[in-house]
């Protein structure tokens, strides 16, 4: 009898050990072709802006549990050869999302709905409520398939940013004559008249990430989509969370 509930006790033990290897890593492990882009170039900055307050909802948005930038594996080794470029001129890439889950897509468009005045900082000449209408906030957003970005270059000596009456504007990104997020027509990449720096900024921008296979939304200049993106027909909603 001891021997067969040995033999019992050991069966099950090796059951407990291999349930536990097929186990994820983590808790909260990424579907299948995510990583977090610290794992692939931990030298590329991180302002993720809708992980806190300082965006224009003025609080975290849904889904967002940690301020940490999630991608597609293709678009974060992608983006890591253009920190790669970039970094012999003593500048580096700062993202300001990457991932985004439907849920929060979903809470930006209930946030719209509820109607208010103009955002000086945010949206100067827009009424709450139209930023749908006018374009500026998505009822889907291609954030939501892992392979968009929104991105700035920055100096690598972090001095200090110029001050900006619209958009977010982390410290030491060059001049784009905007910060992220800046819901105006003056965010359009190619909008005209925007000063010398701020358009060449605008340029050299468009052309490292182009170079590094992203393609630019023409109204806004901070926003990229990997060109052959894995996931190009689904979207997500998990949460953005650390590990």
């Amino acid at each position: 009898m001891n021997r067969t509930r040995q033999a019992i006790q050991r069966i099950g033990f090796c059951a407990l050990v291999v349930a536990a290897l097929a186990l994820p890593a983590h808790a909260d492990a990424l579907p299948a072709g995510f990583v977090r882009l610290a794992d692939v170039d931990p030298s590329i900055r991180q302002d993720i802006r809708y992980a806190g307050s300082d965006n224009f909802l003025h609080r975290k948005a849904n889904g967002y549990d940690a301020p940490v930038c999630i991608l597609t594996e293709q678009a974060a080794r992608a983006l890591g050869r253009v920190q790669k470029a970039i970094a012999a001129k003593g500048l580096a890439l700062v993202v300001f999302d990457c991932y985004r889950p439907a849920r929060a897509v979903a809470d930006m468009g209930e946030w719209t709905r509820e109607g208010g005045p103009p955002d000086p900082q945010w949206y100067p000449w827009i009424k709450r409520g139209d930023l749908i209408a006018k374009g500026y906030v998505g009822q889907l957003s291609s954030h939501s398939r892992g392979s968009t970005v929104d991105v700035a270059i920055a100096r690598t000596d972090r001095t200090s940013a110029p001050k900006l009456a619209c958009g977010a504007v982390d410290a030491g990104t060059l001049d784009f004559g905007t910060g992220f997020d800046c819901f105006d027509p003056m965010s359009e990449t190619v909008h005209h008249p925007l000063s010398n720096e701020a358009a060449a900024n605008r340029e050299m921008l468009v052309d490292a990430m182009r170079a590094g296979g992203f393609k630019n939304y023409a109204r806004e200049w901070w926003h990229f989509t990997l060109e052959h993106e894995p996931f190009a027909k689904q979207r997500f909603d998990f949460p953005v969370a650390a590990e």
